[in-house]
Formats: C-alpha cells, sequence, structure tokens
C-alpha cells in the first residue's frame, strides 16, 4: 500500500498495475512534501562549491546541471513513461518527430540503412528521405504488414527497422513480436511507434522491440495543450539518445512535461473511453451508404482484426473512413460538420476530422500517397470523447447528402 506521503521510490513499480504508475510513478517530493507534482521552471541549478559543480558536470555524482538536459519536472514524466511502457529509461524531447530525429541520430551513421514501413506519418518519410538521407543514412521502404518485404529489405548494413503500428490513418498493423524476432536474427534495433495507442493498449517492448517511441502531443497530454515527445528503451541505447538532447538540445520543457504527467494520470480511463466511442461510431459508419470502406483494427471485417486482439489491449481512437465520390465528397463531408473540429491534430479528446491526402500527408508526391494508400476519397477521424449520438449527426449531414 501506499501512504499519502510516499514518494515513488517508497515502492517498487514491478508490483503495480498500470494505473497506479500512472499516477504515481516517478514523484520524488521535495522538502515542501508536496501532493501534487512540482514545475521546476529554471535554465539552470547552483552548487554548494566549486568541487560539487566538478562532480555533476563530469556526471561523477547525481544532480541537476542544467534544464536542457536535467531537470525534475521533465525526469518525473520519463520514469512514470517508462514505468508504463516496462521500459529501463525515457528520454523526453521537445515533439515526436524530435523523439525520431534523435532516435536516428543516436544510433545511425553514414552508410547506414533503416528499413521503414510504406504507411508511417508523412513527415517521418520526409524526415528520413529529405535531411537523414543528406548525412549518408540510406531508408528503404515496405508495407507494414509484409513480414517477407521486411526481410528481402535487409542488408548487412541494415541497423534499424522503424515502424507505426497501427498505422495513421488506415490501421494497418505489424507482428511486433515476428518482427522484432526477424530484426534481431539480422543484428538489428526494432522502433516501434506507439503514439495512436500508447502504454494503456499496447506495449511493444514486452512484444520485443528495443525502443517505443511517443509523440507525447497525442493521447499521452490528451487535451491538445503542448508539444512532445518521447522514447523508452534500455539504457545502453538511451544513454546515447541522451547524449544527443544534451549536446543538440531538443529538449522538453518542464511546463510541458507538467502537462503530459497530468495527461497520463487519466491515460487508462481516456483510452478505454476513445475506444468504445471509436468502435461504436466504426460500426455505424459501415453501413452507411455513402461509405465505401471504414479502416479501423476493432472491426471483425478489418483483415487484422485477430492480430489487433493479439496484441493490442484496445482498438484506441483513430479511423480511415473512405467515402464515394473521391475529394469533392470527402471535403462536403468534412466541411458539412458543425461539433468536430477541422484539423489535422489528433489525440485530443475533442473529435478531430481531416482529409489526409491535403494536409498530414500533403507533402508526399502522388507516388507516395497511392503508395501509401491515401486515396483522395479517404477522411481521417480521431474519436473524442463527446455523446456518441452527436458525432453520428454531425458526419450524417455531410454523408446523407452523398447517400
Amino acid at each position: 500500500m501506499i501512504s499519502d506521503d510516499a514518494s515513488s521510490s517508497d515502492f517498487d513499480p514491478g508490483t503495480l498495475g498500470l494505473e497506479t504508475l500512472a499516477i504515481r510513478a516517478g514523484h520524488e517530493r521535495t522538502h515542501e512534501q508536496e501532493h501534487g507534482e512540482p514545475i521546476f521552471p529554471t535554465s539552470s541549478f547552483v552548487y554548494g562549491s566549486a568541487a560539487e559543480a566538478a562532480r555533476k558536470f563530469k556526471g561523477e555524482e547525481p544532480g541537476n546541471v542544467y534544464s536542457r538536459f536535467t531537470n525534475p519536472t521533465v525526469r518525473n514524466f520519463e520514469q512514470r513513461l517508462a514505468a508504463l511502457e516496462g521500459g529501463e529509461r525515457c528520454v523526453a524531447t521537445s515533439s515526436g518527430m524530435a523523439a525520431i530525429l534523435s532516435t536516428a541520430l543516436a544510433l545511425l551513421e553514414a552508410g547506414d540503412e533503416v528499413i521503414v514501413s510504406r504507411s508511417v506519418f508523412g513527415s517521418t518519410i520526409a524526415l528520413f528521405d529529405k535531411y537523414l538521407a543528406k548525412f549518408g543514412i540510406k531508408p528503404r521502404y515496405v508495407e507494414l504488414n509484409d513480414l517477407a518485404g521486411w526481410e528481402a529489405a535487409i542488408t548487412p548494413k541494415t541497423k534499424l527497422l522503424f515502424a507505426e503500428t497501427p498505422s495513421n490513418p488506415l490501421n494497418e498493423l505489424v507482428d511486433i513480436a515476428a518482427l522484432a524476432d526477424l530484426a534481431h536474427r539480422h543484428g538489428a534495433l526494432l522502433a516501434i511507434d506507439n503514439c495512436f495507442l500508447t502504454p494503456a493498449l499496447q506495449r511493444p517492448l514486452d512484444l520485443g522491440a528495443d525502443l517505443v517511441i511517443h509523440s507525447a502531443t497525442k493521447y499521452i497530454d490528451g487535451q491538445g495543450r503542448a508539444i512532445g515527445g518521447a522514447v523508452v528503451g534500455r539504457h545502453a541505447e538511451l544513454e546515447q539518445l541522451f547524449g544527443v538532447v544534451r549536446t543538440c538540445g531538443p529538449s522538453m520543457s518542464p511546463f510541458n512535461a507538467w502537462i503530459f504527467l497530468k495527461g497520463l494520470e487519466t491515460l487508462s480511463l481516456r483510452m478505454e473511453a476513445h475506444s468504445r466511442n471509436a468502435l461504436a461510431l466504426a460500426q455505424w459508419l459501415e453501413t452507411q451508404p455513402a461509405v465505401e470502406r471504414v479502416y479501423y483494427s476493432g472491426l471483425e471485417s478489418h483483415p487484422q482484426h485477430a492480430l489487433a486482439c493479439q496484441q493490442q489491449r484496445g482498438f484506441g481512437a483513430v479511423m480511415g473512413v473512405e467515402v464515394k465520390g473521391g475529394q469533392a465528397a470527402a471535403w462536403q463531408v468534412i466541411d458539412s460538420t458543425r461539433v468536430m473540429s477541422i484539423t489535422g491534430n489528433l489525440g485530443d479528446v475533442k473529435t478531430t476530422i481531416t482529409h489526409p491526402g491535403t494536409t498530414t500527408h500533403g507533402r508526399l508526391s502522388d507516388e507516395q500517397r497511392a503508395s501509401a494508400g491515401i486515396r483522395d476519397g479517404l477522411i481521417r477521424l480521431a474519436v473524442g470523447l463527446e455523446t456518441l449520438d452527436d458525432l453520428k449527426a454531425d458526419l450524417a449531414r455531410g454523408l446523407d447528402r452523398h447517400s
């Protein structure tokens, strides 16, 4: 049992449930004995002597040095998320894209190759193709669920496999355990982007992945308030990532870390509610005459529904909805909404709706979009926590015009 005046150091995280860890883990109370986690909005820290400063700068003595890489609030968030994902360590970053960039900078060098699923976020593709490729890191793209394709793409230069599962926005999956085994047989690491499900619904490290990457901006926050990212894994790889954040500076701010701490407290409840609303809405959308197809792994019609049930504890909030009539029809449905927010972001308690082909994946070439399955009639929904009937009515307004 945890007493009201106990710090997180007084209990073993391995003995506690996810919901308890989401509320309690990582908080080391100060001498003020605060109940809520404090924010430390300071750029630097003072020392009792020059010798103490020297020891802390050299890493010979634990303690804070400079908030670019050591801050108590950020550390609290890192320790809590690591506990939730079952990882040894977490390094927080300024955004989800900064987390991916830091991973690549830490673990890859000129001449290395990385295999990436085609169905990752559009900015991830741009990062590998436009920027990392300039420094001699070669990306190879494969279909997410084609394990034979992953293996065929591996060469002696392959150092990292990178996948987003479920994918954005088509809800494609990869068998994480099988992909991890494949990576390790070839001496490579596996990184899984887990921002759509969070540790509340999926724990890739338990399935053999080496690294878990998050855009904390999404469901970890849950209310669209802050930008941040994180990488969770073993000490060996995370120490290299920490070096990138310390030197290059893609750091999380203390205020944002505090917001994410508050978000984690309700993570399990929110993800359960998101999943419940999304499944009911997806089932309803499948019955609408104007809908060509619904992409949601919680549906029995999804080709990988059995795999989703096997490696996930829920199905999340994000789905793709393809309507008949192409872009014009998709835009009509989007523009007819009055409750939903038309925005490219997701992870909010507010339902968001967007047209991926002209927003989140708009920077990709026509060929890249086609390869990723982003068709003109595709809409992405990130289902929030509003009353389900209100969401149905909001979509019906536009869908009925095309039925």
